[in-house]
């Protein structure tokens, strides 16, 4: 997008600050935190969760209990892998002794404390694509068994020397109840992946000759949480049995510094552009990456945020990041796009387009963290399966049943059709057209990988011959139940198909959907509330104004081609006789602008760099008429006059902006608060006028991506297609 380079003057005031960090959205998304007199779980592979304490909540502190010198350290007993009783396999044809197999994992990803992201990416991306092996799909009487027969029908085969790392789902709750007064539940029964599933696959690996096992969670609570916890659900007792090693991926004071340090934050390399570039990874994680195998084994149930939980959402629990410390405790910011959300339901605003926004970019976030620790098999516990929201609500299936396969991504997407939620055009009718859960469709598009010719063997792949049950409870406020016989439900029943067909273009909050040419689809409006008169709204880049409020937000991360990014913008306006205000919140900003150019003088090329732009047009009858202003994350600003039909570009045109900016480099977000002033914008304003208007942002550098709210789906990007404008409506 050329420009004409000529600096001019302009009536416009800057102010920019530093944003204060966000408040802990740990202690916001999960039920409790350790300061509660019981344990409670935090996200871990639970993610959100529905008890919501104040906004403002502190993140839960760390009590992280003492590091015991080495020789009384009850974590150095377990972690030095005990001998565990080897059953001698007998000799079959399905059955191979360690002395004959073949395999190579290839150069070592570790070196000097450190992990080569970059090659680990490379790799496990390549067998992705290439991976289409079947998904196995087993019926049983009880989880023993089934853990047992779904680990020997799918774990790959490796020398009895190679060490195992278990990751089983161990704190997807809330918290832990007092069955006596919760009507029978404990608050963790039916949450988690069951004790006995893991004590099947730990005696299936056993039987193949595997003495190394190592069982591992990432809870993000304090150490003396996770013994009471261990204990509590049979975990200690099982692993103590089995001669397994038990151990949290923490940094809690304990598990990183003492014995082999699992729990050890190590840094990655190569993962700068990536949608994760603080992640780290635990010590344990990165050793059987490197030169072991890994097992995920998640409960199968449906999950209140990222609508199935399984092998992909299982990746949560693994995660640390080094934007504060604990790196542990920063699985929140994983989902921190969700606290404006829940804001806004907290003060009774349902925001969709928001809550859509923040799923999707969760989603771009954890297919990041599978790129990078893809587990080497995935095992599914669903003896039973639970559908319901995951947490409070249990719908448990008729049937036990375990689900495993090679490819996490073909696992999920069997997973989501056991629990009737695959290919739904109900679901679609709530999540903006994803028929499914958006982390599947998220890895498919990663990968590459064409669903539709996913294999599904095992005695129980006829469940998925007609359409099954759905149970499901979001958080937001929608759910779906459905048995066969039933009346469809809104939008469709559960429709049985290969491959869920593709998401209609984004709606907008007016329920038009994402527009292109004036020959596409309709265009998307955007509202701008009115000011009473006389009402000022304090610009500071706080975005905090009670006048926001009366303001509905748009969202977008869709780029100029109408492709989804995972760089979510959301965008607020109103007006007055003082003129347009507008209100852009950035996440996942890298920030990147010239910070040595001063910021109230005009800024001549800042296209090049990160910012936003709005294109309004002040006259619906010329639609080659318009006005452009560009805004950078630091209050940087350039504006021009365009006259596509005359071929014309007045940058000497002023916008009579003030604008406010904040930022923070830790959350990657930005605030930008502006007025816009011009006499022929305030011309322009008036009850229920509909003024053409798009909006986009520049962000990056490699990849440069150059998001639109209505993509004008040209062959390169172009923000000068008029014709592709969507619609800001001024409220009367």
């Amino acid at each position: 997008m050329n420009r004409t380079p000529t600096i001019h003057g302009r009536r416009a005031r800057r102010s920019s600050c530093a944003i204060a960090a966000l408040p802990a959205l740990l202690a916001l998304l999960s039920g409790c935190d350790d300061r509660q007199p019981q344990p409670a779980g935090g996200p871990g592979d639970g993610g959100p969760a529905a008890a919501q304490p104040a906004p403002d909540a502190a993140p839960p502190a760390s009590v992280a209990a003492p590091a015991p010198p080495a020789s009384a350290s009850s974590f150095a007993a377990a972690s030095a892998h005990p001998a565990v009783p080897t059953a001698v396999p007998a000799a079959s044809s399905d059955v191979v002794a360690g002395a004959s197999q073949r395999y190579d994992a290839g150069p070592s990803v570790i070196a000097s404390d450190s992990i080569d992201g970059a090659a680990l990416r490379k790799r496990h991306v390549e067998r992705l694509k290439a991976d289409g092996s079947p998904v196995t799909v087993l019926r049983g009487e009880g989880p023993l068994e089934l853990g047992k027969r779904i680990c020997e029908a799918v774990v790959p085969r490796r020398p009895a020397a190679t060490p195992v790392l278990l990751k089983p789902n161990l704190c997807g709750f809330d918290s832990v109840k007092d069955p006596a007064k919760s009507k029978g539940d404990d608050g963790v029964t039916g949450r988690i992946t069951q004790p006995e599933f893991v004590r099947g696959v730990v005696q299936c690996l056993k039987a193949r000759g595997h003495t190394k096992i190592t069982i591992a969670e990432g809870c993000g609570h304090s150490h003396k949480f996770w013994k009471d916890l261990v204990q509590r659900t049979g975990y200690e007792a099982m692993a103590a049995e089995e001669g397994a090693a038990l151990v949290a991926m923490d940094d809690d004071g304990v598990f990183d510094v003492a014995g082999d340090r699992p729990g050890k934050p190590l840094a990655i390399r190569g993962i700068e552009a990536s949608h994760v570039p603080t992640l780290l990874m635990p010590k344990v994680l990165a050793e059987h990456l490197d030169r072991g195998l890994f097992l995920s084994l998640p409960r199968l149930k449906m999950h209140r945020y990222s609508v199935i939980s399984a092998g992909i959402k299982g990746m949560q629990g693994t995660v640390m990041l080094s934007d504060s410390a604990p790196a542990y405790k920063q699985k929140w910011r994983m989902h921190r796009e969700l606290k404006p959300y829940l804001d806004a339901k907290a003060a009774g605003q349902e925001d969709r387009a928001l809550y859509l926004s923040s799923l999707r970019v969760f989603a771009e976030r954890l297919v990041d963290v599978l790129e990078i620790s893809t587990p080497d098999a995935v095992l599914g516990d669903g003896a039973p399966a639970m559908g319901g929201d995951g947490f409070q609500l249990l719908r448990p299936t008729a049937e036990m049943v375990a689900v495993g396969g090679t490819n996490p991504v073909r696992v999920d997407r069997v997973v989501a059709e056991l629990l009737g939620v695959w290919n739904s055009p109900a679901l679609a009718r709530e999540l903006g057209g994803h028929r499914t859960s958006p982390l599947i469709d998220a890895a498919a598009k990663r990968f590459g990988i064409d669903l539709k010719a996913t294999e599904i063997t095992g005695d129980g792949a006829d469940l998925l011959k007609a359409p099954r049950p759905v149970h499901y409870k979001a958080m937001a406020p929608f759910r779906l139940d459905w048995e066969p016989g039933q009346a469809p439900l809104p939008g469709g029943g559960p429709a049985r198909g290969s491959e869920p067909a593709p998401p209609p273009p984004q709606a907008a909050p007016g329920g038009a959907p994402d527009g292109g040419t004036a020959a596409g689809p309709a265009k998307p409006e955007a509202r701008a509330a009115r000011l009473p008169p006389g009402a000022r709204v304090v610009l500071d880049g706080k975005a905090d104004d009670p006048a926001w409020g009366r303001a509905t937000a748009v969202a977008w991360d869709t780029d100029y081609a109408g492709e989804r990014t995972g760089f979510p913008t959301r965008a607020r306006f109103l007006w007055s006789e003082a003129g347009l205000h507008a209100l852009f919140e950035l996440s996942n900003a890298g920030l990147d602008t010239d910070r040595s150019k001063p910021v109230g003088e005009e800024r001549k090329g800042l296209y090049r760099e990160d910012c936003i732009e709005l294109f309004l047009t002040p006259d619906p009858g010329a639609p080659k008429r318009y006005f452009e202003v560009e805004i950078g994350p630091f209050g940087h600003f350039f504006d021009i006059a365009v006259d596509r039909g005359a071929r014309l570009e007045d940058t000497a045109w002023s916008s009579g902006a003030t604008i406010a900016a904040r930022q923070s480099a830790e959350e990657r977000t930005a605030v930008i608060e502006a007025l816009l002033a011009a006499p022929e914008i305030v011309k322009a304003l008036a009850p229920n006028a509909r003024l053409p208007m798009n909006l986009y942002r520049m962000e990056g550098k490699e990849p440069r991506r150059y998001l639109a709210w209505s993509p004008p789906r040209t062959s390169k990007p172009n923000f000068h297609v008029p014709e592709a404008f969507g619609v800001l409506v001024l409220d009367p």
